[in-house]
């Protein structure tokens, strides 16, 4: 953090007053983080350097850091540190995929592709997809990066049709962008949402800490003729995404 910064944002704390001290370290850090004088980004010190820098304990320091860590406006990465959150993207509940959200966020996807194999259909991957149990599709997990930190880790089964989408394509594109190039138009889509925490393994891929809260969801899309087309099993860093949905009297 620029030590410029620091002195103007901490200048008048009010060490005697009734505002407890990690409420008013929080507020003047979300406040410097909204305005942009901390870009995202941006480093932290670490809670002992903060802490000495401005003389306030370091449970102080720690517990100002964490509510804005559940606010989404800092993350903390290993090896890093803390950081001002390079954005949170937010889905409708629309036909889009992640690709495409990232892409409309300003932001630069990019794909890590983790594994790509034709598999034959399990009984869970042949009833959201309506093909016979058995049948090759081609099963396909991916790591999508925003802007160079990890978003969520996407596994995707599909219908012997498309077994010839590359890897190359799939590193190069997002999921419906190829779809929408071959003349495939999603219709509709049976979506679930929910949560749950990460394993060692999957907080390793997203950068995060084991038992971290993990955003999942669960979608079969179908085309016009309601054939199945894909059908992902997803999870993503809560920090950085979110969904939205409008809900409706009637």
């Amino acid at each position: 953090m620029n030590t410029n910064v620091m002195g103007t944002l901490f200048a008048d704390l009010d060490r005697n007053g009734p505002i407890p001290l990690y409420y008013q370290v929080e507020q003047r850090l979300e406040k410097a983080i909204l305005d942009g004088a901390l870009p995202p980004g941006a480093r932290l010190e670490n809670e002992v350097a903060l802490g000495e820098r401005l003389n306030l304990s370091r449970p102080t320091i720690r517990r100002a850091i964490q509510d804005l860590v559940d606010k989404g406006l800092l993350v903390r990465r290993r090896g890093i540190g803390t950081q001002v959150v390079h954005g949170r993207v937010t889905r409708g509940l629309e036909l889009t995929s992640l690709f495409d959200d990232l892409a409309k966020g300003e932001k630069v996807p990019t794909t890590v592709l983790l594994s790509y194999s034709v598999d034959k259909a399990s009984d869970t991957v042949a009833d959201r997809l309506g093909v016979a149990l058995g049948s090759p599709v081609l099963h396909i997990k991916r790591l999508r990066v925003a802007d160079g930190v990890p978003v969520a880790v996407l596994e995707n089964w599909l219908p012997e049709q498309f077994l010839d989408i590359t890897e190359d394509d799939l590193r190069e594109l997002g999921l419906y962008e190829i779809l929408r190039g071959r003349g495939v138009t999603i219709r509709v889509a049976k979506q679930k949402i929910g949560a749950r925490t990460s394993n060692t393994a999957e907080a390793g891929l997203l950068d995060t800490d084991r038992g971290t809260a993990l955003l999942t969801m669960e979608r079969a899309a179908f085309d016009n003729a309601g054939v199945g087309i894909e059908y992902g099993s997803h999870y993503y860093r809560p920090d950085l995404y979110s969904f939205e949905v409008t809900l409706v009297e009637k």
